[in-house]
């Protein structure tokens, strides 16, 4: 018996071997676009939009301040008249007409007087509202939630007290002059005025803006008490300050209130050459200024950290 040999398929012709697909090569991928880089004029661009925001929110803010303000003029005009008025009628009128006052004492009151309106209406107008906005009402928030920096916020309370001491104080120069008698007040000197009275404003905000912050609201009213008397009678408001030379002691505390600066600058503007001696017009200013650099941080430090809490 022959055995007939098989044969086994091998390679690609055997039975039930699938046939391998031919390896493709690899399709070359595309280069990842390169996003187009915003150029140096588009950033400045974006910033400057920016800042342009911030400063908008931060005028309507103040606009919107001021408007308040003028709806309810005829009450602010009683809260900042009245102390002056009288401290003008009884010191200036009253006691001059009795033989108490040496002649020439009003044109010395008067600028004083007017000083003092300008920083302590702006202090007030500052620090009391902080003080209940933070504790009580909370309107603060909004104004914290505005899209501007929360240092614009405090320089917007700053401003808005100033340009309320800046229309009280102006107001009493009208005034003054029709309450008192042998009293005048140059006009060539009013651009000048403007000036002094607007930083005397704005220090005031300053201190203000430390009080404010600083002074729990529950002791608003003692801390006031304890520091408006005090600032009212050492800021030489009533007296040159040069006349304290033989109340040495007394002369160098009225030297550390700011109104002090803006008592004397007002007088250097106003009395004639041969009246009292008034400190310089360029050492009042820095002095000033010196004042608001001070408690201007210290009151912003104050809100950044009240506005924190």
């Amino acid at each position: 018996m022959t055995t007939a040999a098989t044969s086994t398929p091998t390679g690609d012709n055997a039975p039930g071997t699938k046939e391998l697909p031919a390896l493709e090569a690899p399709k070359p991928q595309p280069e990842p676009q390169q996003q187009p880089q915003p150029s140096g004029r588009t950033g400045r661009g974006g910033r400057h939009r920016r800042r342009a925001t911030r400063w908008r929110t931060f005028y309507f803010i103040l606009w919107r301040d001021i408007f308040v303000t003028g709806r309810e003029i005829a009450p602010f005009l009683g809260q900042v008249l009245v102390e002056p008025f009288f401290i003008l009628f009884v010191f200036g009128k009253v006691l001059g007409n009795l033989g108490y006052t040496t002649p020439g004492f009003e044109q010395v009151l008067l600028p004083g007087v007017v000083a003092l309106n300008s920083f302590l209406v702006s202090l007030q107008n500052t620090a009391l509202p902080l003080a209940i906005d933070f504790s009580y009402t909370k309107e603060i928030e909004d104004r914290l939630l505005a899209p501007i920096p929360v240092v614009l916020v405090a320089i917007e309370k700053v401003l808005f007290g100033a340009i309320r001491g800046l229309i009280g104080s102006l107001v009493m120069i009208p005034i003054g002059l029709a309450l008192l008698d042998h009293v005048s007040w140059p006009l060539h000197t009013l651009p000048a005025t403007l000036g002094i009275l607007t930083l005397g404003g704005l220090v005031g905000g300053t201190v203000g803006l430390t009080l404010g912050t600083l002074a729990p609201a529950r002791h608003i009213s003692i801390v006031f008490a304890m520091t408006l008397t005090p600032i009212m009678f050492t800021g030489a408001t009533q007296f040159p300050w040069a006349s304290l030379s033989h109340i040495r002691w007394f002369q160098i505390l009225c030297t550390l209130n700011p109104l002090t600066y803006v008592s004397e600058a007002m007088r250097g503007l106003l009395l004639p050459s041969g009246g009292p001696h008034s400190i310089p017009l360029p050492i009042c200013i820095g002095a000033i200024a010196a004042g608001c650099v001070v408690y201007g941080f210290i009151g912003i430090r104050g809100f950044h950290r009240r506005a924190q809490d």
